[in-house]
């Protein structure tokens, strides 16, 4: 249950009490599947599958829709536009604002606000969005997470003015507004980065003053194998991740590794590269990371690490194996599936033999600083998305609990 608020700690001029005393609850039903005239009727119903457009404000748009023979046949209605809703089963905690009339299916709770006199919709979003991770934390369920109806009747609120809820609301309404452009940037700056990159590694945007034709060289042409094995010396344990690169194996699987069960590990230093035959679903037929972030490391045996020769530029590699270029000669390799242990069946003298683009020197390091400005400019997008998101958090935490006021006219 959300904390019961002590008297003294109820702001001046604030009401404290069940929510259902402020807003009417309500929710939904699931009209009969084997009827297909209630369903793709028109009518918007929220359902699990739209839990991907919840927690942005309001929800335009749902994944199915049902009909007036489905509503009259069932225990599902519609609500007006402005209901606010909560996921209370999968899902659990996030929650959104209807931005037209629409029905939900049995796993939402909605509150129909008056807005006007009592309860401004976008407040209690607001509000829900604050105690999100308590609404979580109060799930149970070993298969489906939920919480019972019954902690919803019991769920209270401390309710500023209706004024005051209003001018709140349009304050973090502000700040929603300046997060939704920055992660629209981001995600153009993103797909500008996806589509430079294509061109780039095809060789279809080439930079003036380079024109000769691209030569295409196996991997073990233009790198060694590393296979050197522990020299003894403290060295962190490191796997790598498909999202994050190299990661130490204590802090991802919470278990320390010594001794002889490193002992075939390979020893992998600064700037060279690991091919992780794992399939994940940010890269398929596996990954290519090289180490950056520490001296040296130990890393599993199955991993095929090598080392660029001179005359290599290592930012132009990274990039190309950031961009996954050798998925496609990868996956024809690929010809058992997936083993047991999650590996691909790929040998590493097979993925020695992979083919990349080998570009002057000169080119390479050009394409490199291109693609750097690139991921440096989405970086920059990122840190600010990420302040702005922890600057709205603590104002949430001030507005909504009545430590700082505003002034209403």
């Amino acid at each position: 249950m959300v904390r019961e608020l002590k008297p003294t700690e109820i702001p001046s001029g604030w009401q404290y009490d069940c929510l259902d005393k402020f807003a009417k609850r309500c929710s939904g039903h699931t009209p009969s599947k084997s009827f297909p005239q209630y369903w793709d009727g028109g009518i918007k119903w929220i359902s699990l599958t739209d839990a991907n457009k919840l927690d942005k404000g309001y929800v335009r748009e749902t994944d199915k829709e049902i009909s007036l023979e489905g509503i009259k046949n069932s225990s599902a209605e519609i609500h007006p536009s402005e209901t606010v809703v909560l996921a209370r089963d999968a899902s659990v905690g996030k929650s959104g604002v209807m931005a037209e009339p629409m029905a939900v299916s049995q796993h939402f709770i909605a509150w129909k606000c008056d807005n006007r006199v009592s309860t401004n919709s976008w407040f209690l979003y607001n509000w829900l969005q604050l105690h999100k991770k308590e609404f979580e934390r109060q799930a149970v369920g070993s298969t489906i997470k939920t919480i019972g109806i019954p902690y919803f009747k019991k769920l209270k609120i401390a309710l500023p003015p209706y004024n005051e809820q209003a001018e709140i609301a349009k304050i973090l309404t502000t700040w929603d507004e300046a997060i939704t452009t920055i992660e629209q940037l981001l995600t153009n700056s993103k797909k500008q980065k996806k589509a430079l990159t294509q061109k780039l590694f095809s060789s279809k945007k080439r930079f003036c003053g380079f024109n000769n034709e691209w030569i295409f060289k196996t991997i073990n042409e233009v790198a060694n194998r590393i296979q050197r094995k522990s020299d003894g010396n403290e060295h962190p344990i490191l796997t790598i991740s498909s999202l994050s690169g190299f990661v130490r194996q204590d802090e991802r699987y919470s278990r320390y590794m010594a001794g002889e069960s490193v002992k075939n590990y390979i020893l992998l230093e600064k700037g060279e590269f690991a091919y992780n035959k794992g399939n994940s679903k940010t890269y398929e037929f596996g990954c290519i990371f090289d180490l950056e972030t520490y001296d040296s490391g130990l890393v599993p045996h199955v991993y095929v690490c090598f080392k660029l020769k001179k005359g290599m530029s290592h930012r132009y590699f990274k990039y190309l194996f950031e961009a996954d270029y050798l998925k496609p000669q990868l996956g024809r390799l690929v010809n058992t599936g997936v083993r047991n242990n999650g590996l691909l069946n790929i040998k590493p003298s097979e993925f020695m033999t992979t083919k990349v683009p080998v570009p002057s020197l000169e080119e390479q390091e050009k394409i490199a600083d291109v693609l750097h400005a690139a991921t440096e400019s989405i970086k920059e997008l990122q840190q600010k998305l990420s302040a702005l998101k922890q600057e709205k958090k603590a104002l949430m935490q001030q507005l909504l609990t009545g430590k700082r006021r505003v002034k209403v006219n």
